[in-house]
């Protein structure tokens, strides 16, 4: 296929590799035209210097990028990409973004002849770059069948959810579920240390029980370490938080769990760790009762 892909942020840089180690015909944009050189140095393919000329003539369109302004600057902006669509064209958006701006491009694309498709991702880096990732899409059916096979080359589960805006919802699901996960084993792994426990062996027989998540599976080693300097940054779950209390607020689902964690990560930046990985509660916990994560 001829692919072009928007934004080589920690997702989406080894999101675009994958695509090239799958035989598609690749060409990148990137805001930093330096990271976009970076990229064709090492995996081959083409970059382009706006979004538009990189979605010029393309079959499939993927984005990734930060929040909604930055998607809609590369999609709507001067050189967006839209401006490049043709009939029977599909942009796949991977942004964690609301479903807000996902039914706005949708609509844009359906009057002007093209498809598109919310396509967020789970799996943080370490899923992009083992090309690993969970995608919850939301669109019409003909546009996710043809993206799909594309979205294959770096996906573990894909699966359409329901018409645009469906992914972005599923998403925060995500989000809301990690949240509450991530504060029970921070609280978890802290009254272990204070019980005197070897919460590593702790961790190891438990979780091979009903309290097992990714989180424990995949966290816990470097959160009782200390380390944090890794993984999916508090300042972007801070991000996808505000798009769930965004939706709950039109739904009216009430989030109180989700609001409790919100403002502990708002404490965690205070600590300095606005950049930490969304483990680094359990810094907050042990900072509470005068431990040391």
């Amino acid at each position: 296929m001829q692919v072009a892909f928007l934004g080589l942020g920690v997702m989406g840089y080894p999101m675009a590799g994958h695509l090239r180690r799958a035989g598609h015909d690749v060409t990148v944009y990137n805001r930093s035209a330096d990271k976009a050189a970076r990229w064709v140095a090492e995996h081959g393919g083409a970059s382009a210097p706006t979004p538009s000329a990189a979605a010029d003539g393309k079959d499939v369109i993927l984005a990734c990028v930060g929040r909604d302004e930055d998607l809609r600057a590369v999609t709507l902006g001067n050189d967006g990409a839209f401006q490049s669509l043709k009939n029977g064209v599909v942009f796949v958006d991977h942004t964690t973004a609301s479903a807000t701006i996902a039914r706005e491009l949708s609509a844009i694309a359906e009057n002007s002849g093209f498809g598109f498709v919310d396509a967020p991702v789970s799996g943080g880096e370490q899923g992009a770059k083992n090309g690993q990732l969970t995608i919850m899409c939301g669109g019409r059916d003909a546009d996710y069948e043809k993206a799909e096979p594309v979205m294959a080359a770096y996906a573990k589960q894909c699966r359409l959810l329901g018409p645009a805006g469906s992914g972005q919802l599923a998403k925060m699901v995500n989000q809301i579920c990690i949240a509450g996960v991530v504060q029970g084993l921070s609280e978890a792994l802290s009254f272990a240390r204070a019980a005197g426990l070897d919460a590593e062996a702790v961790v190891n027989v438990i979780s091979k029980g009903a309290a097992q998540s990714w989180q424990m599976e995949n966290r816990h080693k470097t959160m009782l370490a200390g380390h944090f300097e890794h993984g999916f940054a508090v300042e972007w779950m801070r991000k996808d938080l505000g798009i769930c209390f965004d939706e709950a607020g039109r739904n009216g689902a009430k989030l109180p769990v989700t609001e409790m964690v919100d403002k502990f990560y708002a404490e965690v930046e205070a600590m300095g760790g606005t950049r930490w990985d969304t483990s680094s509660l359990f810094a907050r916990m042990e900072k509470l009762r005068g431990g040391k994560a």
